[in-house]
């Protein structure tokens, strides 16, 4: 939405240097509708059968995601011998793990300034415990073999217009002619290069990996098995949750019936009932289907789902490689409020996504949102842009899904039903990282031993949940026409988005 009655306002680099209509319409010509990472590994993806009977369980997981996932194996990396199952209403990664960008980043909190407005007195802790996780993702898929196309090249964030240039000032700046060397973009200005803040993978190996390490240490995991009911009465009175799982991380040696009788709980604690017509008593239970309704009524209105779009080239040749530099393969990404982000994929395509963030009314997540040729259009737009040098390149793929975004945007923790039950939502598109996190979160949750982790005020506190429809539509959409607004006026933001700043929900990408 163009703020075009404001005399204040100006075109961004996009507007002032957009590419003919028909080049980019020949480069969508032909894109096929469907997530190229999924499509990428189609004959290769292992297939789980649906749970059509009744076990019992130590851990049952609901969502067979990258928090699911994780879940799972950080469990049985604690205890061996564990009970671990994983139920998914459809295939393992379909939705947002196997189509995001792929960026792995360091950040638990969606980045610094998002941290320091809301937990201050906890972001050199919050830092550190981030480092250390993409750390230990690294050390996980060198331990286990993982074949991800994990790179841990950083991330180049670059100013595109002249207000954003002071944004990038400081470690790592690199000016205008050293940030075109790195990648040969006319739309940059300047930049700053971390290297160690971001690995980049390939999201759908990265997720069918892990149910394969999963499963190779005795993890079981069940396809087409919709959870449609969470049962049990929870801890009885008086009876504790102590020694479930190993709050310190390490790899236990008691076998899990040992386990559940040091936690006082039965394998009945929790029971789960799917639509496939199976069913698992567990002592515990992990939720994790982030952007899809939780089974849970008050985290109902915690999160909502918007609208992620992204396109992915044919492969470059030699000559195109060539004309954009890019040879140390950072992940990028623009400093506007509506911003973009773009990587090399191993076999030298691009990605390019962002820009547009869609919130259907209601919160309803249907497969026809991803159907929107308006924001393929502008992104193939953005892109050629960014990369006039590459016009006459076709996207191979183009493809959206929703996110699931919380007023914190960033995770959020708790517990249920007695404490026998633990979850995490609401990454706002920065999962691929902070799932593993979150993973030894709902574990030290569950543990009911207090951690590091748990006394955190990020773990303790709640966000503010959404207000019930039509304020949340009208709030979402104004709050994007306003973001929107502020990239046409140098960065200015106007009342709405102070307003919000001041109560804590403001958020500047």
């Amino acid at each position: 939405m163009r703020p075009t009655h404001d005399a204040a306002a100006h075109d961004t680099v996009f507007e002032r240097q957009r590419p003919a209509a028909a080049a980019v319409e020949q480069a969508l010509a032909g894109a096929r509708r469907s997530a190229f990472w999924l499509d990428d590994i189609a004959l290769s993806r292992t297939r789980f059968e649906a749970l059509r009977h009744t076990i019992d369980a130590d851990l049952v997981i609901v969502g067979g995601g990258y928090t699911g996932l994780w879940s799972a194996l950080r469990a049985l990396e604690r205890q061996p011998d564990a009970r671990v199952v994983v139920l998914e209403a459809g295939r393992v990664g379909w939705a947002a793990s196997g189509r995001n960008g792929g960026f792995c980043e360091a950040s638990i909190t969606h980045g610094d300034e998002n941290g320091e407005n809301r937990w201050p007195d906890e972001m050199q802790t919050l830092r550190r415990l981030g480092d250390e996780n993409l750390d230990a993702i690294e050390q996980t898929v060198a331990r286990y073999g993982m074949k991800c196309d994990f790179e841990r090249t950083g991330t180049l964030t670059v100013a595109i217009e002249p207000h954003q240039v002071d944004w990038v000032q400081g470690d790592g700046f690199l000016d205008e002619a050293a940030v075109r060397a790195e990648v040969a973009s006319p739309t940059y200005l300047a930049g700053s290069w971390n290297m160690r803040s971001t690995a980049l993978v390939h999201p759908a190996k990265l997720v069918t990996e892990l149910a394969r390490v999963v499963t190779e240490r005795g993890g079981q995991i069940f396809e087409g098995s919709r959870v449609v009911g969470l049962g049990g009465a929870g801890r009885r009175a008086g009876q504790s949750a102590a020694g479930a799982w190993d709050p310190a991380g390490a790899s236990g040696t008691a076998g899990a019936s040992a386990a559940s009788a040091a936690s006082g709980a039965s394998p009945g604690s929790v029971t789960v009932r799917t639509a496939s017509g199976g069913t698992v008593r567990a002592a515990r239970a992990v939720l994790a289907t982030n952007v899809f309704p939780s089974l849970l009524k008050r985290n109902r209105g915690m999160t909502v789902p918007v609208y992620d779009y992204a396109l992915m080239t044919e492969p470059l040749s030699d000559h195109q490689l060539a004309s954009i530099g890019w040879s140390n393969r950072q992940g990028i990404a623009d400093l506007a409020n509506q911003f973009h982000y773009y990587r090399l994929s191993a076999d030298n395509r691009i990605l390019f996504g962002g820009y547009d963030a869609v919130y259907h009314f209601g919160s309803k997540v249907r497969p026809s949102y991803e159907e929107r040729a308006s924001s393929y259009s502008t992104l193939a737009s953005h892109f050629l842009t960014t990369f006039p040098q590459l016009t006459g390149i076709r996207f191979a793929n183009a493809w959206a899904g929703p996110i699931d975004t919380s007023t914190r945007f960033c995770a959020f923790f708790g517990t249920a039903r007695g404490g026998s039950v633990a979850y995490a939502a609401g990454f706002t598109g920065l999962g691929v990282g902070a799932s593993r996190f979150a993973a030894d979160v709902v574990l030290d949750l569950l543990s009911g031993q207090p951690t590091e982790r748990t006394e955190l005020r990020m773990v303790r506190e709640r966000p503010l949940p959404f207000p019930p429809e039509p304020a949340a539509s009208i709030g979402i959409n104004l709050t994007r026409w306003s973001l929107d607004r502020a990239d046409h006026r140098a960065g200015k933001r106007n009342l709405l988005l102070r307003s919000l700043d001041a109560v804590g929900l403001g958020f500047d990408s």
